[in-house]
């Protein structure tokens, strides 16, 4: 009988012991590709197991969340931390509210947080939580409720040197209002705990608008890779939040001609492009609208259609802000068909690993988003660093900070995405991100022994 690859005998240790949790084993196969080979070259890395101790969490909190809703009527929802890897700082990474929210998604997020925080060069390690309570349609009261709730039982297990968490999907600047507003009550201390605050009590400039600028400060450093530029290129998004709109803002404002924002119940199409001055009103509208992609339509901004994707659309840019595993084979293929060139990742890990696989086989540029999505947490560690120094940074130099810090994330992948002795200079920014932050990462924790 062959004897195992070091890649199966890892990979069939985690699928044994986690075999449902299958957004956390995609996320991990996608990476081990990668860095098993690093870590074989290694005898280092290899006496201390980095990469069984990479996939592990280092700590899962699980607990439940009994609260009174405003009509006096208990309620019962799960919360979840998962506190994955602390090697480079503080656990850190974001709460997410949805009824999708299980262990197997939050591990894969957390997991995949290790490697964001990682590239961004700044001293943090990496955790996700969450609840399965959906905000959607519920009352403000409400919302303030379950926060003070949940938070009774998470802030046990945080602090600003310890686990500092921050928002995700449905977790905005409310939320992290409540959510602090009764750890201090609880804690009697006014620190840096949770980043995405409000700007009057610690929050920071430019955090909002972190993620979707990020991802358009790494497109213009690959353009440049690349000798060329946005301007004039077609862009394809999806998404309807703070990331695909920032995004598509950014996108805009640079001379590319956005033409798609979508959502769960279909697409707006702008076939000549979104102007700026219709962006910035679904920005100032999206989050108290039902639907802002359909209201945009009504003002006559761009053409709603039901139940379809943005993938079918002939672009040169294709950036899918919405969710994890949005975009699927087929629409891969469509992309490609339609001569797409780039596709950059705004939410985390949106691509299906069939999907991943056409693009890299073709050849064309192709950033997951550890990398081209890490603009949020790199704002939300320059947050803690301002909590830490109790000051405020102006606007300009937190987006200076941030165009910098995203064109070093791009410099770490091409450094480690370069193909040896290809003519064409193609650059794997898939394998380049994955090496870069694990050799970070593994460095740390073999400094730290066991």
């Amino acid at each position: 009988m062959a004897q195992k690859s070091n890649f199966e005998e890892i990979y069939t240790f985690l699928n044994e012991k986690f075999s449902d949790e299958t957004e956390y084993l995609q996320a991990v196969h996608e990476v081990l590709e990668d860095i098993v080979p690093i870590y074989n070259a290694n005898e280092v890395y290899k006496a201390f197991d980095i990469v069984k101790r990479i996939c592990m969490p280092e700590r899962i909190i699980y607990f439940t969340v009994s609260w009174m809703n405003s009509e006096g009527n208990v309620e019962i929802n799960q919360g979840w931390r998962v506190q994955h890897n602390s090697a480079m700082g503080p656990y850190k990474g974001g709460l997410r509210f949805h009824h999708t929210v299980n262990l197997s998604v939050l591990k894969f997020l957390a997991f995949e947080q290790c490697f964001k925080n990682a590239l961004t060069g700044l001293p943090m390690g990496g955790g996700k939580g969450g609840s399965d309570f959906n905000p959607k349609g519920r009352s403000d009261r409400d919302i303030m409720l379950f926060c003070q709730a949940f938070m009774r039982e998470l802030q046990r297990h945080i602090g600003a040197n310890t686990d500092v968490p921050a928002g995700d999907i449905n977790v905005g600047a409310r939320e992290i209002g409540y959510l602090y507003g009764e750890y201090r009550r609880l804690n009697n201390r006014f620190e840096g705990v949770l980043t995405g605050k409000g700007l009057e009590f610690g929050g920071s400039y430019v955090r909002t608008e972190a993620t979707g600028f990020g991802l358009v400060y790494f497109l213009e450093a690959v353009c440049k890779q690349k000798n060329t530029e946005i301007e004039g290129k077609t862009i394809t998004v999806s998404g309807a939040g703070n990331v695909a709109l920032h995004a598509a803002l950014k996108a805009v404002e640079k001379g590319g001609k956005v033409i798609s924002l979508s959502n769960s119940r279909g697409l707006l199409h702008a076939a000549e492009g979104f102007t700026d001055k219709a962006l910035k009103w679904a920005i100032d509208n999206h989050a108290n609208r039902e639907n802002v992609l359909t209201d945009m339509a009504d003002k006559n901004m761009g053409e709603w259609v039901s139940d379809k994707k943005p993938w079918h659309l002939k672009c040169d840019i294709a950036l899918p802000c919405a969710t994890q595993n949005e975009l699927l084979e087929d629409d891969a293929k469509a992309l490609l068909d339609n001569g797409c060139k780039m596709v950059l990742e705004g939410a985390n890990m949106p691509c299906t690993n069939k999907a991943q696989t056409l693009f890299l086989d073709a050849k064309i540029v192709y950033v997951p988003g550890k990398a081209s999505n890490a603009g949020g947490v790199a704002l939300s560690g320059l947050e803690m660093s301002q909590n830490a120094m109790f000051n405020q940074r102006k606007a300009n130099v937190l987006d200076d900070q941030l165009y910098a810090i995203m064109e070093s994330i791009h410099q770490r992948c091409v450094d480690e995405g370069k193909s040896v002795g290809d003519e064409n200079h193609y650059i794997d920014y898939m394998k380049g991100a994955n090496i870069a932050a694990f050799r970070r990462l593994a460095d740390a924790m073999v400094a730290q022994g066991v």
